[in-house]
């Protein structure tokens, strides 16, 4: 066993180490920095495995935006972000313990792709001669075309249910109602009022004027 397949299951062993931490750690943030460094080390699987187009789009895509979502689900969800924000250098020591795994990480994979003499997988792009994201778009719509729409299908029926799971009626929470919305009139929101012009007087001798 030479240092790639090392490295590679290196990366595959932490990814599943950090996968396993996201869903039991009962801290947001640190499920959020996990999950973090779940797609980081996934991503360098498929780079050395010869799939580059796959890990920069990963970390691109994913660990460029995990926050922003996981922000956005923590306001969906309701949940009460103020201990969150309260202290927040406590999460430096998780912070930094995932900054080192990923730079290690990346030192790891540079120097696996440096001792790479010959490719780690038969790689189908470069025995057709075209380029890896063209042959990717080939074999994703055609004859993986049915597990893409498959996986599109509980993508979106996901999206679906976390959406339900927001709208429980709660006391004092406020709801939008489309239908009310939509029958909104102009005279519903404008409202004319009719003032008298009101013409400023002249301070007096010896008052201080106000600015």
């Amino acid at each position: 066993m030479d240092f790639v397949q090392i490295a590679f299951l290196a990366f595959a062993a932490l990814a599943t180490i950090a996968a396993l931490g996201v869903i039991s750690v009962r801290n947001p943030v640190h499920a959020a920095l996990l999950l973090v460094l779940t797609f980081f080390s996934v991503a360098c699987t498929w780079i050395i495995s010869g799939a580059e187009f796959l890990g920069i789009a990963l970390i691109l895509v994913y660990v460029g935006a995990v926050m922003v979502l996981f922000l956005f689900v923590v306001m969906m969800l309701d949940i009460d972000v103020a201990p969150l924000r309260e202290g927040f250098v406590r999460y430096l020591p998780v912070g930094l313990v995932v900054a080192v795994l990923m730079l290690a990480e990346m030192l790891t994979l540079i120097g696996a792709k440096a001792a790479m003499a010959t490719p780690f997988a038969d790689n189908a792009a470069n025995a057709g001669d075209i380029p890896n994201t063209k042959w990717l778009a080939n074999a994703l719509f055609t004859g993986f075309m049915l597990p893409f729409e498959v996986a599109a299908v509980i993508l979106t029926v996901a999206v679906i249910a976390a959406v339900m799971l927001t709208l429980r009626r709660r006391p004092g929470a406020r709801h939008q109602d489309p239908s009310a919305q939509a029958r909104v009139r102009a005279a519903d929101r404008i409202r004319m009022v009719k003032m008298d012009a009101v013409k400023p007087q002249a301070p007096a001798a010896g008052e201080e004027v106000q600015p």
